[in-house]
Order: structure tokens, then sequence, then C-alpha cells
């Protein structure tokens, strides 16, 4: 069997051959090509076409030869004999598994049923020097596949379907922002006060001006900024980036949706969220039950029945979910009770937690890991959601939503603090990992005044998680940061 240095060798010698024959094998562009799919779909026999793509296999039988071409919507069967193809028929000795060809011919149907071009013409387009995985095996080092992305595109047809629904997943959410008359904007990725959310930036440096740059740990502090300024609807799809670890729901560089509405509440909001996704999912994949497999941490993975997106999806409040999963009493025993009641769950804290944290880890371990389906979880704590409108009736908690699926948190949702006062007094009574950055002229913003408002925020990589079964953010990401390998 040829080791792979033979195979580089061998490939390097054909591509000289090429040249010695007077052809470049790096080719001219080659306008007018059809794409796969748009071949097969358009059918009809002896139709001419131009097509280009990678060839991903070819079958030689002396003076005929059976090979597929790939591209993003596809593969397609071509045949070529030397009738056809005259002195060009001897160039498929010189092609690999990878090249790029292009050519032209007519349609037809093989005795087995399969479109295919009998080809007329045939040139490269472009060399691959080096050997593709099989399309059978693919790449087996699940790391390689996030480090070389454009092999893994190339031999698994998953890996490309996935990517593909998520551009598909972002246009059509820009499209329903859009048709309820939102407007799209950008807010600053450098940032001198990293604020909107608690989380460990990433510092740079802007030499000229000799200060220190927070990367956007959130844009909701510009967001609501031009609620101030007299937007009513805005949206933005941003990339935000947190210093913090690396697992199969986390990477530090992700894609969130934030929006905000004038004069709305979290009510309305979980209303737009839940016609979103529903709408999204429809009209991406067909369906409302989505998914239908998972991950541990640990990359076990497990089947399970589809998600239902069926709406309308149910709400129930943040502390009677804790109080089902950790006891009536949970709110009316002692702090130490509390300690003692989680080791008796199995549920991990730390010493360092203020109360609220414990809670919320009852709450992240026992209710929101375990929940499939949609669910909004409604009036969460205060203390955790700082920049949320407090509850009118309830004072401890603040008129919000978490929209938990398959086990995550999808989306946030809030009527939002305007009261600048209340504001600053949140931001500086904040403590543990809750922290948030004091940001003094958002602050003065707010006292110009900002209107009622709801707000939401989704995990698009999430989102499209959901939607797709994808095991791990990793395959959703196209290209996912990952640790350095060694030396």
């Amino acid at each position: 069997m040829e080791d792979e240095s033979e195979l580089l060798a061998l490939r390097r010698a054909r591509l000289d051959t090429w040249r010695e024959l007077g052809i470049d094998p790096f080719g001219e562009a080659y306008p007018g090509a059809e794409g796969c799919r748009q071949v097969i779909e358009n059918y009809a026999d002896d139709r001419p076409v131009r097509i280009a793509g990678r060839l991903i296999s070819k079958r030689e039988m002396g003076k005929n030869v059976f090979a597929h071409i790939q591209d993003e919507t596809g593969k397609l069967q071509v045949y070529a004999q030397v009738q056809g193809l005259g002195d060009k028929f001897a160039f498929w000795k010189l092609l690999d598994i990878g090249d790029f060809i292009g050519g032209e011919g007519t349609l037809f149907t093989t005795k087995t049923g399969e479109k295919t071009v009998r080809l007329s013409d045939l040139r490269i387009l472009s060399k691959s020097l080096r050997p593709i995985p099989s399309q059978w095996y693919g790449l087996s080092d699940v790391e390689q596949r996030y480090r070389q992305r454009y092999v893994d595109l190339i031999v698994s047809e998953d890996a490309r379907r996935v990517l593909l629904l998520r551009s598909r997943i972002v246009c059509e959410v820009r499209r329903f922002f859009e048709a309820k008359e939102f407007t799209e904007v950008e807010t600053p990725m450098m940032q001198t006060v990293a604020g909107g959310a608690a989380a460990r930036p990433f510092v740079t440096k802007h030499n000229a001006l000799g200060i220190d740059l927070y990367m956007r740990i959130a844009p909701e502090l510009y967001l609501k900024r031009l609620l101030v300024g007299g937007f009513t609807k805005v949206f933005e799809i941003n990339r935000n980036f947190r210093n913090e670890g690396i697992s199969r729901r986390h990477n530090p560089e992700f894609t969130m949706l934030e929006a905000y509405w004038a004069y709305a509440d979290f009510e309305e909001m979980s209303r737009l969220v839940e016609e979103l996704i529903t709408s999204v999912a429809q009209k991406v994949m067909g369906t409302l039950q989505v998914g239908g497999r998972a991950a541990s941490e640990d990359g076990i993975v497990a089947a399970l029945p589809p998600i239902d997106l069926t709406a309308p999806w149910p709400r129930k409040r943040y502390h009677d979910l804790v109080k089902t999963a950790a006891g009536e009493d949970w709110f009316t025993i002692t702090h130490q009770e509390r300690r003692e009641r989680c080791a008796a769950l199995g549920v991990e804290i730390s010493p360092a937690m203020e109360d609220f944290e414990v809670t919320n880890q009852i709450f992240e371990k026992l209710v929101e890991a375990k929940t499939r389906n949609p669910l909004f979880v409604t009036h969460l704590p205060k203390e955790l959601v700082p920049l949320a409108r407090q509850n009118t009736a309830d004072p401890s908690v603040v008129d919000v939503f978490e929209l938990i699926i398959g086990g995550q948190e999808v989306a946030p949702g809030y009527s939002e603090l305007n009261n600048p006062v209340v504001q600053r007094q949140r931001l500086e009574a904040q403590a543990g990992e809750e922290q948030q950055n004091l940001d003094e002229d958002f602050l003065a913003a707010l006292e110009y005044g900002m209107p009622p408002a709801g707000g939401i925020g989704i995990g698009i990589d999430r989102l499209v998680m959901t939607l797709t079964g994808a095991e791990s953010i990793r395959d959703v990401i196209l290209f996912p940061l990952l640790k350095p390998k060694p030396a």
C-alpha cells in the first residue's frame, strides 16, 4: 500500500505532466457551469449542460469511465468514452480524486436510473496535491475534523448539510425581523467598557490612543442607547467574545441575535420568540419535530426523541420549578440546609457561591438540563438579571423569561429596566460571578430617558444545534477555536 509520501510524489509528478502537455493545472475561470443539483432537477434527455466540481470518484473500464463530481449542492455522475472525448480521454489517467474538473456534454439516464452527463469536453481546473480521505470513512479523528474543516466539508455530507442549514437559518431569522419592521443595526465590537453581561472579556490595546479596549461580550447596552435615541425596533446579529472555557456548548467566539422593542414587555417578547423559532423551523427544516440526538459533555451520543416545537409553549415560574426539583421547603430552609440538600441531590456547589447562586445551580442541573421540549421559565431572581425590570407584585423577582430547549438556554427575554437610579444601584450591588462592569455613559444615556421596552437574546449557535440535532457547538461553527496542537 502506498504511503502518504509516495502519493504526494505521484501527484506532483502528474502536475509536471500536465505542464509538459502545455496545460495549466491551476486553470482559468470556468463561467456558466450549472450546480449538480440544478442539473438533476432540470433534467431532460439530451439536454446540453456545462458542469464543474471536485472529482470524488472514478471507475475506469477500458475505453469508458464513470465518475462523480461534487459541489456544495450535491454530487453528479459523469460518463466519458473515447468516441466522445477523443484525445482528451487520456486526461483521465492524469486526474486524481480531489481534482477540480470542468466539462460539457448532454444528459442521459443509465440502466440503473442515475441521471448522468455524457462528456464531450473535459478540462482540469485545479490540481489536488494532497489525497483526500475516503468518502466512506472520512476523518476518523474528531478533533481533526474541526482543525481541518475544509477537508471535513469535502468528505462529510452531514457536515456540509448542517453548516449550509446554519446559513439558511440565519437568513430566515433576518427575514423574520425585517418583516416585523425591525431595523438591523451594527454596534461596536471593541468597547471601552465590557458590559451587558457577566463575563470575562478579551483585552486588546489601541496604540494610537494608548488605551485598553475590550472585545464585545454583548451588544445590549449600545442597542439600548438606540432606544434612548428614538429607535423603536432594532436588532443585531452579532459576534460576541468571552474569555471563558471551551465545551460542547461554549465557544469563546459565538453568534448572538439581540432585539429590542420599545413599549413592549417580556410577555410580548416571548410571543415574538415563539413565532420566530417555529417560523424558522418550518421554513428551513420543513417540520416542527427537530433534533433527535444529543451528547453529554464527554462526547457520548444518545438517541433521543425529536424536540416538539409545536406552539403554544408552556410557561412556568422559576421558583415553582426549583421547589419541584429540590423540595417544597427549599425557600424556607436555611442557607446551610440548602447546601446540605445540594449534596444529597448530587448538585455540586462551591463555598464561595452566594445563596441565589446555590439555588441557580439546582435550577441548571435539575431543571434546565432535563428539559427537552420548549419551556419558558419566568420571573427569575433579580440578582440573576440586573438589567431587567422588577416585578410590581413581587420585587424579589424580575419580569423575564429564559427559553429552555433541549437541555440548554436558547433565549432570554426581559422587560428592560429603564430607571437609571435603580439600574445604578443594581450594578453596584452585584457580587460573585454575576458582577458586571459599570458603564457610566450607559447610565447617563438612561438619564435622558429610555422608553419601556422588551428585549431578547438568542444564541444562534445553540438555535442551529437545536434545529439540526448537532451534537456539539463545534459542529455548527465553521472554524471553532481549539487548543493548539503540541509542537
